[in-house]
């Protein structure tokens, strides 16, 4: 559950890659389809018809990930606006699509949004809300196995820090609390940390299948990238557990 094309593929790329086995069918909803956001190249896109070429990378990165076959849901809801939707209504929809699609484990933004964003955090407390709905209402114990786990793509701080560091190192001006710049969570509140460095390259691929916005990844230095690209880091909402401890290795531990 992401608010903007290419928001999974950040999230869940190396995942989707690396646990290629353990993950049967891949369901996103994307909440809006990315129209106000850049273009990296003008021959790519204008800004009239973003919203459709957005949403033919997100398949094109899906089927480089190996997920040709995932169902993809567009909203088609406002970019930047998401806020303003009434939640009842957002909650509802994302619910309805939830329970259609019955998953064992749903990834969303964390409170922060990783960066911020208002579209980030919108989704994030529509998601989490549509879980605990279905969740509450014993729509998890049919026996199929649904909605066992809620998990927050967050970003530990100290990785975070390293990487301002390096960055500022190769003399670029670095200020994190620039409008939309990445904000970590304290290490401790990591409860899964999926090692995606035999992936990162792929991934990184995966990612530059959103043509458009590709600049995202230019900004980073090459050989920091299996650094930035080479861990996926997600804190367990649901069922809670205790901060703190050594974070599991994968978001199916114990999952049949």
């Amino acid at each position: 559950m992401f608010a903007h094309p290419d928001d999974d593929t950040f999230a869940l790329g190396g995942t989707l890659l690396a646990e290629a086995d353990r993950i049967a069918h891949y369901t996103v909803v994307v909440a809006t389809s990315g129209e106000a956001g850049p273009i990296a190249d003008p021959g790519l896109a204008t800004r009239e018809n973003l919203a459709e070429v957005r949403e033919a990378e997100e398949r094109a990165a899906l089927a480089a990930a190996g997920r040709a076959d995932a169902t993809v849901h567009f909203l088609r809801l406002p970019d930047g606006g998401l806020p303003d939707v009434a939640q009842d209504d957002l909650v509802d929809r994302v619910a309805g699509l939830l329970d259609e699609a019955r998953p064992d484990v749903v990834v969303t933004f964390g409170p922060e949004g990783v960066t911020l964003h208002a579209d980030h955090v919108a989704i994030h407390e529509a998601a989490t809300l549509a879980f605990d709905r279905l969740r509450s209402a014993g729509e998890g114990d049919a026996g199929d196995g649904a909605f066992r786990r809620l998990f927050y793509s967050q970003l530990p701080q100290s990785r975070l820090d390293a990487v301002w560091r390096q960055l500022r190192s190769l003399g670029q001006d670095v200020d994190p609390d620039a409008p939309f710049m990445p904000r970590g969570v304290p290490d401790e509140r990591i409860t899964v940390a999926e090692d995606c460095s035999g992936v990162w390259e792929r991934k990184v691929e995966v990612l530059r299948a959103h043509r458009t916005q590709v600049e995202e990844i230019d900004a980073f230095p090459r050989h920091l990238r299996k650094q930035v690209f080479g861990t996926e880091w997600f804190v367990q909402a649901w069922p809670p557990v205790q901060p703190g401890g050594e974070p599991a290795s994968s978001l199916f531990d114990g999952l049949a």
